[in-house]
């Protein structure tokens, strides 16, 4: 699978390289464009069968990247799913999660690409503060840039089902 995805992100022109900022400030010498991925039916149908296939339960989203991959794989999965916002709305219900969530239900977290880990801690701890029990959280793309020990500094699994280093191999 992993192969069989790789070459469907890199025929999706979803790996840049040249100079890029990203979005917590660093800069990278490459870019994984998730919106050419997540808008690309293979790489979607793909991802979403590989995330159904390492869960069980209820998914979460992290609003706004997330949400294709999390409503492909609740598809695929035949499996509810949430979406957790960057922050409370200040309209309409207020709320910071959206979707049906029981306290104490056991959800997953679905995530496009992992950098710092900094924006799955966040949505994690916005779910357990709704009463939810997370304790993993699934990327597309891990970049190896401390994300997998950062989660894991706060009880947090990630499971990626590609590397920047399988990513990058030979470019």
């Amino acid at each position: 699978m992993p192969r069989e995805l790789l070459a469907a992100l890199r025929a999706a022109d979803a790996v840049r390289f040249g100079e890029f900022e990203l979005s917590h400030g660093g800069t990278s010498d490459y870019y994984v464009d998730k919106y050419l991925f997540e808008t690309d039916p293979r790489c979607l149908r793909l991802i979403a069968d590989a995330f159904a296939e390492r869960t069980d339960g209820k998914l979460a989203g992290v609003a706004l990247g997330a949400v294709p991959l999390v409503a492909a794989t609740s598809v695929a999965a035949d499996a509810p799913y949430v979406i957790v916002r960057k922050k409370t709305k200040d309209y309409g219900t207020g709320n910071r999660i959206e979707g049906r969530l029981t306290d104490g239900e056991e959800v997953v977290v679905i995530e496009d690409i992992a950098t710092t880990g900094q924006s799955a801690v966040d949505a994690v701890e916005a779910l357990r503060e709704a009463g939810a029990v997370v304790n993993r959280v699934l990327v597309v793309v891990d970049r190896e840039e401390g994300a997998r020990e950062h989660l894991a500094d706060h009880g947090i699994e990630l499971k990626a089902l590609l590397t920047a280093s399988e990513l990058l191999a030979d470019r």
